[in-house]
């Protein structure tokens, strides 16, 4: 294990930047690494996704006011469980602060997952099973939102689109708000938000049974849990991938905007 990953652990950064708050992911799932891997190696992950996030031009490194900002900037990163829990199947962490959203986007969590997929590939064949998403809903002003971008998500939908058919998935999404009742207050509106996007890709349906999510590898003060308030969707994606689940995260989180929504929502996607 190389230092920076003895010491990393989910935590606030300051800043005095404008930002849309903190981003985590979590990727759950096995993961067998390549026998040239040294696990002792600098190429931590940190150092990766940093990279990563640079050479993409995803990173944020503005030094002083004025200059175009990236996507978002560096908090942590790690392999395995952040708090040395080893009875999970936790394969790696991200932690980053999104910048501000432009009026016409939405969450980056896109590139945050493609980012955090590549780097977790890079070491290894990895079998995914689930991914958590910390989304910072309260960055979202659904207010500025322009009528033609009213879910900016839907203007990528089609990139799924040419997918082979045959790699459809479903799964179970669940969306949680922890002790604020705001997913409990909106939960009717927003499944039929979801199901009301003009799109033929993705498919939501309200499920009431509960959902065994892994419990988000940080404390609850980082996100307002414990667990209190929930909703599990049952859905379909066109593909089982990093990139699919972070679509259905821009548009959970817009759709969770328009209705008023103003905090932090923890969102879980597992493969059925």
């Amino acid at each position: 294990m190389s230092e920076q990953d003895a010491t990393a652990g989910p935590g606030i950064a300051p800043t005095s930047l404008r930002t849309a708050g903190t981003m985590f992911a979590a990727l759950y799932g096995e993961s067998d690494p390549y026998p040239w891997h040294d696990p002792g190696s600098e190429h931590d992950a940190y150092q990766l996704f940093y990279q990563r996030s640079l050479a993409m031009g995803w990173l944020d490194e503005r030094a002083g006011e004025g200059e175009a900002p990236g996507l978002w900037g560096m908090n942590d990163a790690g392999w395995g469980h952040p708090r040395d829990d080893f009875g999970t199947d936790l394969v790696s962490w991200f932690q980053v602060e999104a910048s501000a959203v432009a009026d016409d986007r939405p969450l980056p969590v896109q590139p945050f997952l493609r980012c955090a997929w590549d780097v977790t590939v890079r070491l290894g064949v990895v079998r995914l099973g689930a991914v958590q998403v910390l989304l910072p809903v309260q960055g979202v002003d659904a207010g500025v939102r322009p009528p033609q971008a009213a879910v900016p998500s839907l203007g990528t939908v089609d990139w799924f689109g040419e997918g082979d058919p045959g790699a459809r998935a479903v799964v179970t999404v669940r969306v949680d708000s922890g002790q604020d009742p705001a997913v409990s207050a909106v939960g009717p509106q927003l499944v039929s938000c979801l199901g009301q996007l003009d799109q033929g890709l993705f498919g939501f349906r309200a499920d009431g049974a509960a959902a065994p999510d892994p419990a988000p590898p940080f404390d609850d003060s980082f996100w307002n849990g414990p667990s209190r308030h929930a909703l599990t969707l049952r859905g379909e994606l066109p593909e089982w991938s990093c990139d699919a689940v972070g679509w259905v995260a821009e548009t959970v989180a817009d759709c969770a905007a328009r209705l008023g929504v103003r905090t932090p929502l923890l969102l879980t996607v597992t493969r059925n």
